[in-house]
């Protein structure tokens, strides 16, 4: 029983600071633009990494390993 005189005021004080973090997050603007973010990554604005015209490498077949 004793341990709950020292877990409750842990737990508080873990609630305080996350409330404290949450207003601090508002209050510089981390909600401003939602959509914005849910949508930007979708788009890619980067360069693909592979040419869309790379020559494949040649397969071996039956004819070609004669």
């Amino acid at each position: 029983m004793s341990i709950l005189t020292f877990l409750i005021p842990v737990t508080l004080c873990m609630g305080a600071i996350g409330l404290a973090a949450f207003f601090w997050s508002l209050r510089h603007g981390q909600y401003e633009d939602l959509s914005g973010d849910a949508e930007r990554i979708l788009h890619d604005d980067d360069a693909p990494l592979v040419p869309a015209h790379t020559p494949r490498p040649p397969v071996a077949t039956k004819e070609t390993t004669k």
